[in-house]
Formats: structure tokens, C-alpha cells, sequence
């Protein structure tokens, strides 16, 4: 006779606030994959849990830190990068990551994001993009695609969007990668580099959202974006940054990999060095 096999422990449950489920996230959304992903990358890191903090924005995807058992903070609308930014210089021993959407961080907060990585503040930046603000109704942002139709632009965006590689790259972010939530395996991978390094660094992930931006631009549900992933995505780490520009059409390639990653001195590390230089005397041109 067959025996019920019935689970009682997830590998996830210490890093994941279980009482918080189920989760608000539409069917076919991608931030569950992503959230999935970055607690593996969390618990494979070796920093202990007390050590790793996670701060988002208002939005779909500033929703993931409520679900993750460490220290999480919900902060008001493109205001996550300068808030992280205080509990970082506060307490340089905490991992801070900043796990948030694509209108948050490039568009309300997009002045902050600029500046914290030419600071480069010490700040690992995980921005699901789904090129659209989802949770508010699938308006037009930031890294809306030229020719997109969204409920603000219902006869097609005329701008052009944001190449998140690029323009973390020219303000100095030490880290840049990007990767589709279909690349599970190689985004845990890049999770893990990432929170292992210093300074800013900087993950783009492109999620579907269904209902805001794939059905109005005939992607299709989930499932279907995932299958256009899959077609169109390729991996290039060499590739030029300016090749990394998306237009999410069919004759066009999603260019993934980690295109950054170098090393300068952070923030703090100018900081204590010119007080250093201050207390021993030295004037305000001296190197």
C-alpha cells in the first residue's frame, strides 16, 4: 500500500517568515523566483542571518523584504538606497542589500541610485525590472520600452528607457549583471558573488508582470515570457554596454552575464582615510 510522503521542514524556512504567507504576488509574476533565489544566495553566503539586512521601496517587489526573516525595512516610495545608506555607515559590519522594483529605484529614487554608486556606498542593489509600475496599474517607467503599450502610453511609448547596465556602469557601480528570473541557477550564482563583494553593486532582473505589461504587449501570461526568455536571452559578459539597451521585441536579444566587476575604494574607505588624514595633519589637496 502507498505511503503519503508529507514534508514538514523547507530547506527555505530559516531564512523565509512563513507567517507572511501566502504572498500578494499576481499568478505568473516572476518576484517569487527572484525572492527564491536571493534566500538561497542568503543562506549560501555563510554571513549570518543577524548580519544581512534587507530594505525596499513601495511597490510589488518592495514587498520581498516583509517575507524574508532578517532585519527588513519597508521605506517610502524611491527612498530605499539613502535609507540603506545610513544603516550601512551606522554599522559598516551589516550586509546591507536593497531589493526593490524598477520604478522605484530608476525613477523616483533615480537620483539617489546615481549618486550611491559614485559614492560607491557599500550597498548590494537587486532591482526586478518588469518595465512597468505593476501595483499601481501598469503605467509607463522609466525602463518602459519604445514602442510599449501601457495604460499611460495606450498608443505606444514614444521615450526611450533607461539601459540599467550602462547607467550603473558610468556612475561607477563596481558590480553590474543582469539576469532573467528563467536563469535561476546563474542569478543564485551572481546573488552569491555579489553579496560577498564590497561597494556598489548592482543586479538588474527582468520578471514578468502579466497582468501589467506582458498581456497589454502581446507577451502573454507568465509562462509566455518565460518561453520569450528563453528564445531571445543570450549570454555575453563581453558585450558593449551600449548593446545591453532592451526593447523586449522578437527580433531583438536580452544580453545577460556580468558585464562589471572591479574594485575600488567605497565610501567608508575615502571617509576614514581623509578623517585619518585630517587628525594627522595634513591639508585638504594632500593625498
Amino acid at each position: 500500500m502507498p505511503r503519503e510522503a508529507v514534508a514538514d521542514t523547507h530547506p527555505l524556512d530559516e531564512v523565509l517568515r512563513s507567517d507572511r504567507l501566502p504572498h500578494i504576488w499576481c499568478p505568473g509574476c516572476g518576484l517569487g523566483t527572484v525572492l527564491g533565489c536571493f534566500a538561497r544566495a542568503m543562506l549560501a553566503s555563510g554571513i549570518p542571518l543577524d548580519r544581512q539586512v534587507v530594505v525596499s521601496g513601495i511597490g510589488c517587489t518592495g514587498r520581498a523584504a516583509g517575507y524574508l526573516n532578517v532585519d527588513g525595512f519597508h521605506t517610502t516610495h524611491g527612498r530605499a538606497i539613502p535609507f540603506a545608506t545610513g544603516l550601512v555607515i551606522a554599522n559598516p559590519e551589516l550586509v546591507v542589500t536593497v531589493f526593490s522594483g524598477d520604478g522605484d529605484l530608476v525613477a523616483i529614487g533615480g537620483n539617489h541610485l546615481i549618486h550611491a554608486a559614485r559614492r560607491n556606498v557599500d550597498l548590494n542593489v537587486i532591482c526586478v525590472n518588469n518595465f512597468n509600475y505593476g501595483m499601481t496599474g501598469g503605467q509607463l517607467g522609466p525602463t518602459t520600452p519604445q514602442g510599449a503599450i501601457t495604460t499611460t502610453s495606450p498608443y505606444g511609448f514614444h521615450e526611450d528607457p533607461f539601459n540599467l547596465p550602462r547607467l550603473l556602469a558610468a556612475c561607477g557601480a563596481v558590480f553590474v549583471a543582469r539576469w532573467t528570473c528563467l536563469h535561476v541557477r546563474q542569478l543564485e550564482a551572481t546573488m552569491l558573488r555579489a553579496l560577498r563583494k564590497r561597494g556598489f553593486r548592482f543586479i538588474e532582473v527582468l520578471a514578468p508582470c502579466p497582468v501589467g505589461f506582458g498581456r497589454p504587449n502581446d507577451l502573454g501570461e507568465g509562462i509566455d515570457e518565460m518561453w520569450f526568455y528563453r528564445r531571445q536571452a543570450d549570454y555575453d559578459p563581453r558585450a558593449a554596454l551600449e548593446m545591453l539597451a532592451l526593447s523586449m521585441r522578437k527580433d531583438s536579444k536580452i544580453l545577460c552575464g556580468v558585464f562589471v566587476d572591479t574594485e575600488r575604494p567605497t565610501y567608508m574607505d575615502r571617509y576614514r582615510e581623509h578623517v585619518l588624514r585630517k587628525v594627522q595633519g595634513g591639508g585638504p589637496h594632500e593625498a
